[in-house]
């Protein structure tokens, strides 16, 4: 049940619905006798595949692009084109930064960038992520 738990709060957190997987992650390994290997496994795994969902939103939002009530003008969408061209697919690498990651998963979508390269950027970057996360709570020594 606790990874499920932990699972659930990371695959929540990144969606675009506000949550904060890091402070469950944290709690589990101070309060609770638990693998952190699989700690690590139920948090990157339920990330990456909130990610995903919000891949798939992107590959479906601009159906909607002509309708008033879309968000973003065919301006702002051509100016998010220019920026995710310029820094690259590799800006995926960052799925993980507070506030920008989530869109930068949505964007990835819009932008049709290849799914298997998408699963490995932000596979590798959220990854990353939560291994710093148990690091900082347990030590670094700890983990090496």
């Amino acid at each position: 049940m606790l990874y499920l738990t932990l699972f659930i709060s990371a695959f929540i957190s990144a969606t675009l619905l506000p949550s904060s997987s890091e402070v469950v992650l944290i709690t589990m390994i101070t309060q609770a006798k638990a693998n952190i290997w699989l700690l690590w496994c139920a948090a990157t795994l339920g990330n990456v595949l909130g990610s995903c969902v919000n891949y798939w939103l992107g590959t479906q939002v601009l159906r909607f692009k002509n309708k008033k009530w879309f968000p973003v003008s065919a301006k702002g969408l051509e100016k998010a084109q220019n920026q995710f061209n310029k820094y690259g697919v590799y800006s995926l690498l960052f799925a993980w930064l507070p506030i920008v990651g989530d869109p930068l998963t949505v964007i990835g979508g819009i932008f049709k960038v290849r799914f298997s390269v998408f699963l490995l950027l932000v596979t590798l970057g959220k990854g990353a992520r939560y291994l710093a996360v148990i690091a900082l709570a347990i030590g670094i020594d700890k983990i090496i």
